[in-house]
């Protein structure tokens, strides 16, 4: 049963920090490029952050650029992300989802943008707030 689940959310101040894991079971995730995705209240979802199967390409929503940073251990088969300088605003479901690249796509950065239906894993969401 192929599954990714996110863990790691909860209550913070602003100005904390907290790192969440996407990790992979039934599936490796060594040819998969994985996105974090969130959804605020009221909001629709957007994309976070997405990285490479090989880890070394990523890209960032600007409204956390400088403040997130996303990460990969595939001998771990778990996907990272470190998020610093907490605000209101980053208040949301966090969802990890998981693409498959072909051959020669180990370095392709999968764009924000992708439709969901694109990917072909998801994970069931962890609640990160954001509150004082």
């Amino acid at each position: 049963q192929p599954q990714l689940v996110e863990s790691g959310g909860g209550l913070v101040q602003p100005g904390g920090s907290l790192r969440l894991s996407c990790a992979a079971s039934g599936f490796t995730l060594d040819y998969y490029a994985v996105g974090w995705f969130r959804q605020g209240p009221g909001k629709e979802r957007e994309g976070v952050s997405c990285i490479s199967s090989s880890g070394a390409s990523t890209n960032y929503a600007d409204s956390v650029k400088g403040r997130f940073t996303i990460s990969r251990d595939n001998a771990k088969n778990t996907v990272y992300l470190q998020m610093n300088s907490l605000k209101p605003e980053d208040t949301a479901v966090y969802y990890c989802a998981a693409a498959v690249l072909g051959p020669g796509q180990e370095h392709a950065i999968v764009a924000l943008s992708t439709p969901i239906d694109e990917f072909d894993y998801w994970g069931q969401g962890t609640q990160v707030t954001v509150s004082s």
